[in-house]
């Protein structure tokens, strides 16, 4: 009888050592992951807004309707990305994801206290680059440090009501992402 527990147990413990890593393994081999669903519609480095979402087919999965979104595909090899977002008159948030969908920074209207989000995205490398001097200016600006020279960045605005949905899509459409000189 002991024999056969010991069986069992051993059973449940490589069948869970399986299942474990293969949950953790499978999102490395997704080949239609959302960098790849976005590079067909986005150029590098310029924000685009995102088609409404229906019930038959979205861009993104799990796309809230009452939320209108913008994409921003990222490359930072040639040099930092300066991100201005307007805000909408409900909410607005902005979300970083490196290329391989893992979300590494993100920050809301109420968070950045202004009219506008405002912020530097950059390698640490760059930002190393940057003059010594530049510790005095740096205190009123915001800097990302990017873990990949590669990304996403997600802007998203609230449209609690249907009245309010053409102001959070103005604020979407007008996000600027554009690489900027060091």
């Amino acid at each position: 009888m002991t024999r056969w527990l010991l069986w069992i147990a051993s059973g449940l413990l490589l069948g869970g050592i399986v299942h474990f890593a293969t949950i953790l393994y499978l999102p490395s081999t997704a080949t239609q992951n959302a960098y790849a669903r976005i590079s067909a519609i986005s150029p590098v480095n310029s924000a685009v807004p995102l088609p409404a979402p229906t019930a038959e087919k979205s861009v993104l999965p799990l796309m809230d309707p009452a939320f209108t979104a913008a994409v921003c595909r990222y490359d930072l090899k040639e040099a930092p990305l300066k991100l201005v977002v307007p805000v909408s008159p409900a909410y607005t948030s902005v979300t970083f994801y490196t290329n391989k969908d893992v979300a590494y920074y993100a920050i809301n209207d109420r968070a950045a206290g202004r009219r506008s989000i405002e912020l530097d995205l950059m390698t640490a490398a760059q930002r190393a680059q940057l003059p010594d001097d530049e510790e005095v200016a740096a205190a009123d600006r915001l800097i990302v440090e990017s873990p990949s020279q590669t990304g996403l960045i997600v802007i998203r605005a609230l449209a609690p009501e249907a009245g309010i949905m053409p102001a959070a899509i103005a604020a979407v459409a007008a996000a600027k992402c554009q690489p900027q000189p060091l």
